[in-house]
């Protein structure tokens, strides 16, 4: 009842035509930087951190709170028309919501993203009232041996769940993890796999790996058919969602919402895993499989609504423990100790004001977003009638563009083109490119949290079995990995007390066929996308 109170006293300092002011300008441009790929919220607020300083704090926070949501949703919006995430957290709605787009059903991807996305920001924003000491608590209590356990169950998500082909899943994930162990080990801070290049040392950001390998590598795959097949305008269609479409969306919407806010509550937890196990989660539950890879609706809808809690849930380790869980909250950290405050338990108790102001604009601004947003999409969804060789050329000075803006280096480039010929050729040969960005994003993290866990014990294999947390994570890894044996035999058991007919899954050949493989087809034959 508190937290309640506290919470309108939070609103009656927001509703102020200044506050209300600042949270417009942040979401509009949070949308903004979101669309652009490479940008982003973090280097956006970053930019605008020393401007800030002459600001109130809560004027400031309001800013940067609402610069981190529209961040979110703006992430989406390239991802599903342009098959370019602007985020990395944004890369598994690109999956779903690029094939919808190419169906000409860009308006409905769009619609359920930005109504997800308001659905699982406002249970977020009404976890951290109610639920952020207990949600710490929790974050707390994991070590080293159970992110570690998380970080296999998610790389066997993405090769034995999400691919038709576990061998391209692991060739995927192994380029993945290639990549992202490039620069300087952190134990023993020798180089690895730079071959002698400077600009390498401290290894390859993932927006750069995202931008070139969905951009760049769209864009020349593109250009490579044009001389087969012109340049063909892509349909709007429906400008709303049916009721099919809701039908089909609420519970993602809500699945998403729970995967999310935990996930970013806790340190280093981030908006990448559960966006996967979100879309992992649908496709296992959805009672349409054949749309997935071609374009299904629950593949946008839960991934955008785990994004969007997760972006909630920062908030929580922010405010309570002043940990910050990504690059956007650790500047908006560095922005309150600019101010001469000091994030942790004692920030509640010695400033109220800017404590519960910050949480009630969370709610105007995910108001604001979707108003902004929704009326939009059938407009945003018009962007597809540009002729390609004209969209992709615009598409390929942008991406350009972001990856040069992350670390301002022309060697970037070069980088960014290398990394497109590895998406065209991956494309070429059916490799799928989800593992790979998830293998660069969470690869050095599994790397350090599990060597901390072998220091814990002094090498001892012992220490990466942690605690209870661990032990389900390796659970689900096993069955993950001996399910479609387990059911590889019961359907042939079943085929030989029936007679030994074929009926059970059986090919032609008397091979049996992977159901997995059956169900995930669509998006990982050769040449048939990402």
């Amino acid at each position: 009842m508190d937290n309640l109170n506290s919470l309108i006293g939070g609103f009656g300092d927001i509703l102020s035509p200044l506050n209300l002011l600042y949270a417009l300008i942040g979401v509009t441009v949070g949308t903004a930087v979101g669309v652009l790929p490479g940008i982003g919220p973090a280097m956006t607020v970053a930019l605008l951190l020393p401007i800030t300083y002459g600001l109130d704090p809560i004027q400031g926070m309001i800013l940067f709170a609402g610069i981190f949501y529209g961040g979110m949703y703006g992430g989406s919006t390239t991802s599903i028309l342009l098959n370019t995430p602007g985020e990395s957290s944004s890369v598994v709605t690109a999956i779903e919501g690029n094939k919808m787009a190419k169906a000409g059903r860009a308006a409905q991807a769009l619609a359920t993203s930005a109504i997800g996305s308001f659905i699982a920001g406002t249970i977020g924003t009404l976890g951290i009232v109610f639920l952020m000491p207990q949600v710490v608590k929790f974050a707390i209590s994991l070590g080293a041996p159970e992110y570690f356990a998380i970080m296999l169950l998610t790389f066997t998500g993405v090769t034995a769940v999400l691919g038709a082909s576990r061998i391209r899943g692991l060739a995927a994930l192994a380029l993945g993890l290639t990549i992202g162990v490039v620069g300087i080990d952190s134990v023993t801070g020798q180089q690895r796999l730079t071959g002698g290049i400077p600009q390498l040392a401290d290894g390859i950001d993932v927006v750069v790996v995202a931008v070139g390998i969905f951009a760049v590598g769209e864009g020349l795959w593109v250009a490579a058919h044009l001389r087969r097949k012109a340049g063909e305008v892509i349909p709007v269609g429906r400008p709303w969602m049916g009721k099919s479409d809701w039908k089909r969306s609420w519970k993602p919407w809500l699945r998403g919402t729970a995967l999310g806010f935990p996930f970013g509550a806790l340190p280093a937890g981030g908006a990448e895993i559960p966006t996967l196990l979100s879309y992992t989660a649908e496709k296992k539950l959805t009672k349409h499989p054949e749309e997935f890879g071609r374009g299904a609706i629950e593949g946008v809808a839960g991934p955008e609504a785990a994004n969007n809690a997760s972006a909630a849930g920062t908030l929580v380790p922010l405010l309570a423990l002043g940990l910050p869980t990504n690059a956007t909250a650790a500047i908006m950290l560095a922005a309150l100790q600019g101010w001469g405050l000091e994030p942790g338990p004692l920030l509640l108790t010695k400033e109220p004001a800017l404590v519960w102001g910050l949480i009630a604009s969370l709610f105007v601004g995910n108001t604001m977003l979707l108003l902004l947003n929704l009326p939009l999409a059938p407009a945003w969804a018009k962007l597809l009638q540009i002729p390609r060789p004209y969209l992709y050329a615009g598409i390929l000075f942008f991406a350009s563009m972001g990856a040069y803006a992350v670390n301002s280096q022309p060697f970037d480039l070069w980088l960014l083109l290398a990394l497109g010929l590895l998406g065209f050729a991956m494309r070429r040969f059916g490799l799928p490119v989800l593992p790979l960005i998830v293998g660069v994003i969470l690869g050095p993290l599994a790397e350090r949290k599990g060597r901390q866990s072998l220091q814990l014990t002094g090498g001892d294999i012992n220490g990466l079995l942690g605690g209870p947390v661990a032990w389900v994570c390796y659970a689900l890894i096993v069955i993950a990995l001996g399910w479609p044996l387990v059911s590889g035999l019961l359907r042939r058991r079943r085929g030989d007390s029936n007679g030994g007919g074929g009926d059970d899954g059986d090919g032609p050949d008397g091979h049996l066929i992977d159901p997995m493989a059956q169900m995930g087809r669509g998006g990982n034959a050769p040449g048939g996308g990402f």
